[in-house]
């Protein structure tokens, strides 16, 4: 059953999704309180509805792991009118369980400062670290702390790393890191907290293109490893640029 808001407002939407206020100009849809790939997927089938919509007075949405927050201009349109336009999207989502993000490959070289940590706190060797994190395939759960940084789950617990515990104050863009049992790769020079495994040549922010940031909610990612050789030509050669 929905909410006695909802109810008040004679709004009903599906029984997995909840709804509340950030605030006078932002909604936020929750599809759960639990971190999964089932939860993650019916956000990224809302979030595809959403960018075919055109209503006057949104401003932008933020998908993450388990909401989409909707921004909003009140003086164009108020929250029990988005709040009904938004019920005919969600009772529109397609049902279907095959439903895939796009595959990207994102080349790494294997040279972070922390790559011998990672691999003495889990017990294994650098190159047995090397093989575990590019032997998977990583969903792109959300991208958020800083434009075009994607957390991306489905990495093995055999090289799981806490954070630092003190953060470098800079990292470069690019950068590989692992933070628990999540990876993730800087798109800009930012301070960060992130055990530092790698880097990749390729931008994964630029606002020059026309959509900024190459990956999304939903995508699908593997790590290729490259040697440094690679490395350098790609980078000189402006790759993902």
């Amino acid at each position: 059953m929905g909410s006695s808001y909802e109810q008040s407002l004679g709004i009903a939407l599906p029984n997995i999704i909840r709804h509340y206020p950030m605030g006078d100009q932002a909604i936020v849809l929750s599809f759960g309180d639990t971190l999964s790939e089932a939860v993650n997927t019916q956000v990224r089938k809302v979030v595809t509805c959403i960018e075919k919509w055109s209503q006057p007075g949104v401003i932008e949405y933020v998908p993450a792991y388990t909401t989409i927050t909707i921004y909003y201009d009140p003086l164009t349109i108020t929250y029990q009118e988005l709040l009904a336009d938004l019920q005919t999207i969600v009772q529109d989502i397609p049902d279907d369980p095959k439903y895939k993000g796009v595959k990207k490959e994102i080349p790494v070289y294997y040279n972070g400062d922390d790559l011998a940590y990672v691999a003495q706190y889990n017990g294994v060797t650098e190159e047995d670290v090397i093989h575990i994190h590019s032997a998977s395939e990583y969903r792109v759960y959300m991208i958020g702390f800083v434009p075009g940084f994607p957390y991306l789950g489905g990495m093995d617990s055999r090289i799981a790393t806490p954070r630092k515990e003190v953060p470098r104050l800079k990292i470069e863009s690019g950068a590989v890191g692992i933070a628990g049992q999540q990876t993730g790769v800087y798109p800009i020079a930012t301070p960060g907290g992130w055990q530092i495994i790698g880097h990749t040549p390729l931008q994964l922010f630029d606002l020059k293109r026309e959509k900024p940031s190459l990956l999304e909610v939903g995508d699908l990612v593997c790590f290729v490893p490259i040697a440094y050789d690679e490395f350098v030509k790609l980078k000189t050669e402006s790759y993902g640029y």
